[in-house]
């Protein structure tokens, strides 16, 4: 029988350390702690301390920003993680030089970079660009949407709040009220464990009164939407916004990036309070330019492509493009049905619609015209009185054809007695309502979203475009499952820009680690 040395992995060792050693060349943390020691202009941050002749000496942001880079690089984004990390792994004792920051003052260090963290943003990207990591021919944006730290059950207008409001006041007074029956009968010994629990119901029934009262004091009137119509705000985070995303709807913010086509490096980043991207296009366009100004480029889209996805598109988005003379590729949501790839789509939608059809087809069912516009909020109400939201307000026909497409709740539908009459195919979760606004034409006077079409539909456009994902959408895989960002962990919308602009710099930081010469010079 094999017989091997004793293994205890358990056991401890004390042993001398260099930790100018254990920052091996080509590995990530040598790339990073080079380029914060070489590269990066701390002076807005040495700036904020004045304790050159009184007071305790500060931790060095040099240091901080090489802990909390490294800690989101290998997935740890909790302060608490860090701090343990500075104490136990060699690499953080190596990069934090053995100072050991409590985890409250790595917090702090985080919430408190605000604008600084954009100066650091784009030194990375002039390092990037003297590396000649940046193609400057292709662009591509797009946006993920993440949960923030924030409940989505506190979240509505000012009327929803005043509602829940005279919720828990009806239930504080019913409680109320059946204990002053039982002090009149005698409390039963039974049910003394009732009454506690009752009595923590109503300190808590008053403690979220107490909440929603100070936020309507705060708060007088709702956020507006880019319609004017109110908005859902938060009460824990009244920055971040309810939005659908791919995993149902979340409390969250829409994390932006714009990533370069030659080694995929961030040339912008910002996160939003926005679900609706199409109004988000101009704004990271007007960052990136002046990213990119600020490392010598006057303007750099007069030679580089810009590509996003249909969810970007509207008639202001792509005429701000074209007043701007940027070289856009943004498509409308019906874009695919016009290609010659997908005319056979169609086809098989039909198909599973006669095999779920359980209705006669000579049936008469509601058409568009018996769904009533509101005037006062904009909303369309069918035939049974449930309001339907807005699903596209850029909705394009294969026929050109233009105008708003609505949809119905689907717990409206699942119930309504009107169902037989209002949906075609028995399985159709909820209504569709299409309002025809109008018929582009195809002469050079039509819109700026017809002409976008036109383009679009080119071969040209069709190779241009299909670029988009594989520049953008790796950067996006790489954040959130390789690097662990899952969920913004801070609260505001200044914070929660700091979290994600300081991932976007890890990514272009393992760019220059893989592609660049981040060492000895």
């Amino acid at each position: 029988m094999a017989r091997y040395k004793p293994v205890d992995y358990s056991q401890g060792q004390f042993i001398p350390i260099s930790f100018e050693h254990q920052i091996l060349p080509g590995s990530f943390e040598h790339a990073l702690s080079y380029i914060v020691d070489n590269k990066l202009d701390f002076k807005s941050l040495d700036a904020k301390h004045v304790n050159d002749n009184a007071g305790a000496p500060a931790y060095d942001p040099r240091v901080m920003l090489k802990i909390v880079l490294y800690a989101y690089a290998r997935g740890m984004i909790s302060s608490r993680e860090i701090e343990a990390a500075c104490r136990q792994n060699v690499v953080m004792m190596a990069l934090s030089a053995n100072t050991r920051p409590h985890f409250t003052t790595i917090a702090q260090f985080i919430r408190e970079l605000g604008p600084a963290v954009q100066k650091l943003f784009v030194d990375v990207l002039m390092c990037c660009d003297e590396l000649g990591l940046i193609g400057k021919e292709m662009f591509a944006v797009d946006g993920c949407k993440m949960p923030s730290n924030a409940s989505k059950e506190w979240s509505g207008t000012r009327e929803d709040f005043q509602r829940r409001k005279a919720k828990f006041n009806e239930a504080v007074e019913r409680l109320l009220h059946r204990h002053r029956d039982m002090d009149k009968n005698g409390l039963p010994e039974a049910v003394a464990g009732m009454r506690r629990r009752e009595e923590k119901a109503i300190e808590s029934f008053k403690a979220k009164t107490a909440k929603i009262e100070k936020w309507l004091r705060e708060h007088p009137e709702d956020k507006k939407g880019a319609r004017g119509a109110a908005v859902k705000s938060s009460v824990t985070d009244p920055d971040s916004a309810k939005m659908a995303s791919g995993h149902g709807v979340i409390q969250g913010y829409n994390g932006l990036a714009m990533v370069d086509a030659k080694h995929q490096v961030i040339v912008g980043a910002e996160a939003f309070g926005k679900g609706h991207e199409a109004e988000l296009l101009k704004p990271m366009v007007e960052q990136v330019r002046e990213n990119f100004q600020r490392i010598g480029e006057e303007d750099i889209y007069r030679k580089a492509k810009l590509t996003a996805d249909s969810g970007f598109h509207s008639e202001e988005s792509v005429k701000a493009l074209a007043d701007e003379g940027i070289d856009g590729y943004v498509p409308d949501k019906r874009f695919r049905q016009r290609d010659a790839a997908f005319e056979t789509a169609q086809r098989h939608r039909d198909r599973k619609a006669l095999i779920g059809r359980s209705v006669p087809p000579d049936r008469d069912f509601f058409t568009s015209e018996e769904f009533v516009l509101n005037q006062q909020n904009g909303k369309l109400v069918c035939p049974a009185g449930n309001e339907l939201y807005v699903k596209d307000r850029n909705f394009y026909t294969s026929k050109g054809y233009y105008g708003t497409q609505y949809m119905a709740k689907r717990t409206d539908c699942r119930t309504c007695q009107l169902r037989a009459r209002c949906l075609r195919n028995s399985k159709s979760p909820a209504r569709t309502v299409f309002k025809i606004a109008g018929r582009r034409g195809v002469g050079p006077d039509g819109s700026f979203s017809h002409k976008m079409i036109r383009k679009i539909s080119t071969e040209v456009g069709r190779f241009l475009y299909g670029m988009r994902m594989g520049t953008v959408e790796p950067v996006f895989a790489n954040l959130c499952h390789m690097l662990g960002l899952d969920r913004f962990t801070l609260r505001g919308n200044g914070k929660v820009n700091t979290q994600w602009r300081l991932y976007a710099l890890v990514h272009n930081i393992h760019k220059i680690q893989r592609y660049g010469w981040a060492g000895s010079e």
